[in-house]
């Protein structure tokens, strides 16, 4: 029997087919790190975790590549775009979430990528140059996750976590990221959680911050061109 996700009710239709909606990297990495978490401070295997999107769409993700060491988990989420034609539907995002000492009021959640998630490179990003190509959603929704499960679970200290994607780097190459000086590997990404097939709006973000980097670096024009064709007519002309 197919593992459920929460997702199976949720679609848009579009020439008459329906197109099943899938969820976000940053997700992937919220409950990957919330279930490391579960597991480092409950000392219980456990193989599927829950976790709320911004949307308001609750998934139950499986969790898979569980390690265990004495003060880290590991473990790991895989992406499934749905049928939107996602580059990274498939990989696998993992957690490492290890203890930190120190008693605090407050546990101190610190958030960085490892192999495979890019770095900053150029300015104009949400992110600041030589931080993790892990945008804010995603690290308000791993900080949010792991402050809830330390509270619930009577946990004062911090927590060190890396998200890390074994097949990032390869990946990157496919994606926006080079153009956009994020070097090293894919970014994490999502402001609702869930990737809606197809979507306009995402095309035109990744558009937007193109052009908004442009701008931070100089640029004051733009020339808009008619596919590949459109490009090499006008660098010629």
């Amino acid at each position: 029997m197919a593992h459920k996700t929460g997702l199976e009710d949720y679609y848009i239709t579009k020439n008459n087919k329906k197109l099943r909606f899938g969820y976000t990297t940053g997700s992937c990495a919220a409950a990957a790190a919330k279930g490391a978490a579960e597991i480092l401070l409950g000392g219980k295997m456990i193989r599927e975790i829950s976790l709320m999107t911004p949307k308001g769409i609750l998934l139950n993700l499986e969790l898979l590549d569980i390690q265990k060491e004495e003060n880290a988990v590991t473990c790991a989420v895989q992406k499934d775009a749905g049928d939107d034609p996602d580059t990274t539907n498939g990989i696998l995002v993992y957690a490492t979430v290890e203890k930190l000492d120190g008693e605090a009021i407050e546990p101190r959640i610190v958030i960085d990528g490892g192999a495979g998630v890019g770095r900053v490179t150029k300015p104009g990003l949400k992110q600041a140059v030589g931080e993790a190509a892990i945008n804010p959603v995603p690290r308000r929704m791993i900080r949010e996750e792991l402050e809830r499960t330390a509270k619930e679970a009577g946990y004062t200290k911090g927590f060190d976590v890396t998200i890390w994607i074994p097949r990032g780097a390869e990946l990157a190459e496919k994606t926006f990221n080079p153009r956009l000086g994020i070097e090293g590997g894919i970014s994490v990404l999502g402001t609702s959680g869930i990737v809606i097939p197809m979507s306009e709006d995402a095309l035109i973000a990744s558009i937007r911050l193109e052009m908004e980097m442009l701008k931070e670096a100089g640029a004051r024009y733009l020339v808009i061109t008619p596919g590949n064709y459109g490009e090499t007519y006008a660098k010629e002309h």
